[in-house]
This record gives C-alpha cells, sequence and structure tokens, in this order.
C-alpha cells in the first residue's frame, strides 16, 4: 500500500488535555540499526495510576520508513532536539503515519518535569 497525503489534522486527539505536554517537529528514528529523519507529532502525559509517563503520537509519512516496515510493528529509538527515548511503532494509518510510543521519559521537553522524577 502506497501512502497518499495525509489530511491536516495529525492524528492526535484535538482537544488535548490541558495537562499534556507535546512536541511537533523534525526527529530522528533509529529502527533496526538505520536512522530515518523524520517529522512527528507527540505528546504526552503522566499516569498517576501506574506512576510513570506516557507518550505518543504519529510519525509523518516517510516513504523509506513505510517501505522497510510494510506496515510492521517494531522498536525505535527518537531522538529530538530536546531528547531522545525508546518506544514502539506501530498502527499505520491509511496515510502512511505511524503510531509512535513510549512509557519514559519523552523526547521532547516536558512543562510538568517535576512530576517526571517520580515517573522513572
Amino acid at each position: 500500500m502506497t501512502p497518499v497525503a495525509a489530511p491536516e489534522h495529525d492524528g492526535t486527539p484535538a482537544d488535548h488535555e490541558h495537562d499534556e505536554d507535546g512536541y511537533h517537529g523534525p526527529a530522528t528514528l533509529v529502527v533496526d540499526e538505520v536512522e530515518y529523519a523524520v517529522v512527528v507529532t507527540l505528546v504526552g502525559h503522566f499516569e498517576p495510576l501506574d506512576g510513570r509517563y506516557h507518550w505518543y503520537g504519529r510519525v509523518a509519512a516517510h516513504e523509506e520508513l513505510h517501505a522497510a516496515l510494510d506496515g510492521r510493528k517494531r522498536p525505535a529509538r527518537v531522538t529530538s532536539p530536546a531528547g531522545a527515548a525508546e518506544g514502539e511503532l506501530s498502527d499505520v494509518d491509511p496515510w502512511g503515519r505511524y503510531r509512535l510510543a513510549g512509557t519514559s521519559t519523552p523526547p521532547f521537553a516536558v512543562e510538568s518535569a517535576g512530576e517526571l522524577e517520580t515517573a522513572g
């Protein structure tokens, strides 16, 4: 399946909770030891029920990444200008955007940084 142009919506909920942090911009993904220069839209929040920070979002359509993964779930390391984290690529949407998610200190700056100290 060849990805088509994505709509204006970036794949994240339209009504973000006020306590969610986020990042939209360039990033580097490393998947199976191959680097990809991508654009990501990520949001996240501290989850008090499990005491961890959950971040998630989408990777903009990328032909080389899609050719390599062909819709398969893969672990990935994402690096933005503010940091790096381990996550997982999964759930490619009809526009060729992979879901990217992780449970850790996120690869972007977080306004609620004090909460991350307990997220471990």
